[in-house]
């Protein structure tokens, strides 16, 4: 089991305002761009949510679908893989309003089941995941700084397959 967690801070926002557009899977392809598909197939207003996912991972593509359950009142998201590539993959985005500010936290906890690739296939997934959230985050909001040691290597981007 790897555990992934990025955290955030949006500058000069409202809590509700971001939680609203974190959600807004299917603007992640043109965001992020590990990101081939996001397909919602249910959101808000609904508590529960669905949504299917491809992401460029080393040569080909790591798919899933999910469940997404949201708490707005406690301004949280929850999912959880119902089918795909992982053995298992689940986690939440968090958020808090911290004076002016937003905190974003994600964190995930995902196992491909396949113990003797776990060196080479965990690292790869998690920085593809951290920067795919890094990458979204940051294109909502300019006003984004990313905390912790994770920084985001613009650099990178041109070299990343584009998005279908």
């Amino acid at each position: 089991m790897r555990h992934v967690e990025l955290e955030a801070r949006v500058r000069s926002e409202r809590a509700r305002h971001v939680f609203e557009n974190v959600l807004r899977w299917e603007r992640y392809p043109d965001l992020a761009p590990h990101v081939r598909s996001a397909t919602v197939h249910a959101t808000l207003p609904e508590s529960e949510g669905s949504s299917s996912w491809e992401l460029h991972f080393r040569s080909g593509l790591l798919r899933w679908t999910e469940r997404d359950r949201f708490l707005p009142d406690l301004l949280e998201i929850h999912f959880e893989q119902t089918e795909g590539d992982f053995d298992s993959f689940a986690g939440a985005w968090r958020l808090e309003q911290r004076d002016e500010d937003v905190v974003v936290r994600f964190t995930a906890d995902f196992d491909f089941g396949i113990p003797s690739l776990e060196g080479i296939l965990d690292p790869i997934a998690e920085r593809v995941i951290k920067e795919t959230v890094a990458w979204a985050v940051t294109g909502l909001f300019a006003r984004t700084e990313l905390t912790g040691d994770f920084e985001l290597d613009t650099a990178s981007a041109p070299d990343l397959p584009a998005s279908a």
